[in-house]
């Protein structure tokens, strides 16, 4: 997988996040630095970690779909991709929550944010893609956008709000695609 595809697959991973991140901003909004490093350290390890248990889990899978391998990725990131469309289209999701910054509330975003990159890490296995470089760059631009985003957030939370997801699953969908063109050319 090449660099600007790596880099758009951690934005598009990344923008639930940051998402996540405006909206905690818009519930808590005089949050500084310190709960933004805390959120996005969060964000961040998780969306690392995800794609990682992903790879390993799609190991074992590797050998028995070998031959539409290149399906089941697309259809996977398709699927994560439109299910990112669909949320960010559907209510409001910045509705009232509990404190966003402490450490259960925290846990359970990072992991239900991190779910799509679990189904990227079964991608990355079946692609027989080296997973070092991707986990350290989704990571990386994910702590920044979460980060951003609860700085951020108070500023601008009214203008984007969950929509930035829509972007993120048309990129997904896009390199979903690329990967099945590339197999079937």
């Amino acid at each position: 997988m090449d660099l600007l595809s790596i880099l758009l697959l951690a934005v598009a991973l990344a923008l639930d996040t940051f998402a996540i991140s405006i909206c905690s901003s818009l519930v808590a909004p005089r949050a500084r630095a310190r709960p933004a490093l805390k959120m996005a350290s969060f964000f961040g390890g998780f969306q690392m970690l995800m794609p990682v248990l992903g790879w390993l889990a799609g190991l074992g899978l590797r050998d028995l779909i070998t031959g539409f391998d290149h399906w089941v990725a697309f259809g996977l990131l398709a699927g994560v991709g439109g299910k990112m469309i669909w949320e960010a289209l559907r209510a409001d999701s910045c509705e009232a929550r509990p404190d966003p910054f402490r450490l259960g509330v925290l846990l359970v975003l990072a992991v239900a944010t991190s779910i799509d990159a679990f189904a990227v890490g079964i991608t990355f296995s079946l692609l027989t893609t080296s997973m070092f470089l991707p986990v350290l760059v989704i990571g990386a631009v994910t702590f920044a956008l979460s980060f951003g985003g609860v700085m951020l957030g108070s500023r601008i939370g009214a203008l984007l709000g969950d929509k930035v997801e829509v972007v993120g699953g048309v990129i997904l969908i896009g390199i979903g695609a690329k990967i099945l063109i590339e197999h079937l050319a």
